[in-house]
C-alpha cells in the first residue's frame, strides 16, 4: 500500500470533542475524525470552497479531497444518527501558518 501524502492543515482544532446532550459519557461511543477530515469539512462546507480550491490549500489531489470528505461526512452522519461523540485527532498532517 502506498504511504499517505502529507496534508496541510491551517486550522488547529485543539482539543475538540462534540457529544450529544443528555447522554451519559459512559454510554457514548466515540467517532474519531482525523485532522485532515476536519480541515476538508471546514474548507468545503464551512468556507464553501470548491474541492479543487480545498485540494490546493491542503496540497493534495482533488480526488483525495473527495475521498476525505466522503469519509468525514459518513462519520459525522453516523455520530448524529446514532448519538455518538465526535473527537478530532490524528491524521498525517502538517500545519501551515495563517
Amino acid at each position: 500500500m502506498r504511504p499517505k501524502k502529507t496534508r496541510w492543515v491551517k486550522c488547529e482544532p485543539g482539543e475538540r470533542s462534540f457529544r450529544p446532550k443528555g447522554v451519559p459519557v459512559k454510554d457514548l461511543e466515540d467517532i474519531f475524525l482525523t485532522l485532515d477530515e476536519f480541515e476538508a469539512v471546514r474548507l468545503a462546507d464551512y468556507e464553501q470552497l470548491t474541492q479543487v480550491q480545498a485540494a490546493k490549500q491542503m496540497k493534495v489531489h482533488r480526488s483525495t479531497i473527495s475521498r476525505i470528505l466522503t469519509a468525514a461526512h459518513k462519520k459525522i452522519a453516523d455520530a448524529f444518527v446514532n448519538k455518538k461523540s465526535i473527537k478530532v485527532q490524528g491524521g498525517c498532517c502538517k500545519f501551515t501558518r495563517r
